[in-house]
């Protein structure tokens, strides 16, 4: 295996992992990376999505405690029976939607001009949440969430099918929005991260299975072991910092990012292709 090519899948490996849990949108940073890494062909957007397994895994190690113990009482305990319902019916609308849609949303959103405009809102509405005077919040834990807030934040998760949008943005600040704390808010799109982005690698893997033979497999390892470093930092560094901080600052890197994105299309130094 080219040495070249492997330093690529990690460089790759570490874009995704320290964006996919950040309101930044992995989607936008793994296409301007690929591009000028020139790792950007068919086999490639597989890699993209395949590697968010080694990110997922990380998210799974530090929650673990909490998971292992919703497993255990799961048979007997209502609270672990309901939370672990919350997780699946949040979990639907991505698999209803994004079958129904995904093909679409690739031929016709995948442009600059849509990805740059939803970092650019995105941003916007990240600064209007974190400066609203006063913010109700009804539910101070995940454990706390009801059914319905759950078919709320799954519907929500549904907007990052649009590219640039983020979806674990999209599930945080929509979750404050609902009346979550910033730490329910947070907990459970990690949590609803889990089925959803190992869904979306295994269907991936399986849809494009014929591009791929056994001399990929080390590309594939090195991604996954650096996406699974990188977020596993990423991850317990976002845990601390949103104790007493906002999200204020990823806010302004949306809007500065969302420019960088039409800039470079503009200049040709990104190819957008669906």
């Amino acid at each position: 295996m080219d040495i070249v090519l492997l330093a690529k899948a990690a460089v790759m490996g570490v874009v995704e992992g320290l964006t996919e849990f950040l309101p930044i949108s992995s989607t936008g940073h793994l296409i301007l990376a690929g591009a000028l890494l020139h790792f950007d062909d068919e086999k490639a957007k597989v890699f993209d999505i395949a590697i968010q397994t080694g990110a997922i895994l990380a998210v799974i190690i530090v929650y673990w405690q909490k998971i292992r113990s919703t497993l255990a009482a799961l048979p007997t305990q209502r609270q672990a029976q309901r939370f672990s319902l919350n997780v699946l019916v949040a979990f639907v609308p991505a698999v209803v939607f994004g079958l129904l849609l995904g093909k679409m949303i690739k031929s016709h959103l995948f442009t600059p001009a849509v990805v740059a405009t939803t970092f650019i809102v995105g941003g916007i509405i990240i600064l209007w949440v974190e400066r609203r005077q006063e913010r109700a919040v009804r539910v101070q834990e995940a454990d706390d969430m009801d059914w319905k807030d759950a078919l709320k934040l799954g519907l929500v998760q549904c907007l990052a099918l649009v590219p640039g949008t983020s979806r674990s943005g999209a599930t945080i600040i929509g979750g404050m929005l609902l009346g979550l704390s910033r730490k329910a808010a947070t907990d459970f799109s990690f949590y609803l991260a889990i089925p959803t982005l190992i869904g979306a690698g295994a269907y991936s893997l399986l849809k494009e299975r014929a591009l791929l033979s056994m001399d990929d497999l080390p590309m594939f390892a090195v991604g996954l072991v650096f996406s699974f470093i990188s977020a596993w930092l990423c991850v317990r560094w976002l845990l601390r910092y949103i104790s007493s901080h906002s999200f204020t600052p990823f806010a302004w890197y949306r809007i500065a990012f969302g420019i960088v994105v039409l800039a470079t299309a503009w200049s040709g130094l990104v190819v957008w292709e669906p």
